[in-house]
């Protein structure tokens, strides 16, 4: 048997490290559910660390959150959805604050309980429920969304120490973390593009469709033919 202890560093540790990619999140899941006997400490750990971390950080756990509850769901291990949905809240919380700190996330922790509605993992109500405390925190997140232009501001012109951890109030990202971001968000902006744009394995059913649509060929369309080879005959003077 694996030493709880070494299991919860380990898994503290992929946390700590998760990025835009896939395999990030999904390595990590695989890991949770490998040591699936010890889900309830594996589940605070992902609390803990959304409570710690960076607001990039917790951007990530919350796309890994996901990955976590479609694979559980799929193999059956519904503990973890079940966990996860009492303390929806308090992720949605520790993700994208009230006090405008993690403005940028808002449209992370939306995407997030969209694609969970999705897979039934949350009901509609649920997400209804928590898109009324997000409205809220949207004026935050125009106002204090990580764009280039940031990033272009803090390079050109760095803020003095009293001003680089916090503006009226709440506390800003570095330099380095607004770069991490923009870095990391174009990433997931290129991946979605690309499943959009995915064609699924479906032999034939996509022509079998278009042929459906297409009407039988009737007398008309004949005599339409017949017209349109006559018309470009004369046009080239063969006739």
């Amino acid at each position: 048997m694996a030493d709880p202890f070494d299991v919860r560093m380990r898994f503290t540790s992929q946390l700590q490290h998760l990025n835009a990619s896939v395999n990030s999140s999904q390595k990590a899941a695989h890991y949770a559910l490998k040591y699936r006997d010890m889900d309830e400490d594996l589940h605070s750990c992902i609390l803990e660390q959304l409570e710690r971390n960076s607001m990039n950080n917790r951007a990530n756990i919350m796309y890994f959150i996901e990955h976590l509850c479609d694979m559980a769901q799929r193999e059956n291990h519904l503990n973890f959805v079940r966990m996860m949905q009492k303390d929806i809240l308090m992720v949605v919380d520790a993700v994208a604050p009230s006090d405008g700190s993690g403005a940028a996330n808002v449209k992370v922790v939306r995407r997030v309980l969209q694609g969970l509605q999705q897979k039934s993992i949350l009901q509609p109500e649920t997400v209804t429920e928590i898109e009324g405390c997000l409205k809220e925190r949207d004026i935050a997140a125009e106002q204090g969304a990580l764009t280039p232009t940031d990033a272009n501001r803090h390079r050109d012109h760095p803020p003095n120490q009293a001003n680089s951890t916090k503006v009226n109030g709440v506390a800003r990202p570095d330099k380095r973390q607004i770069e991490q971001r923009i870095e990391e968000d174009r990433e997931r902006h290129k991946r979605l593009r690309e499943s959009i744009w995915a064609i699924g394995d479906e032999g034939d059913q996509e022509f079998e469709r278009l042929w459906e649509d297409v009407s039988d060929i009737g007398e008309d369309d004949y005599i339409a033919a017949e017209e349109d080879a006559i018309e470009r005959r004369q046009a080239l003077g063969l006739e």
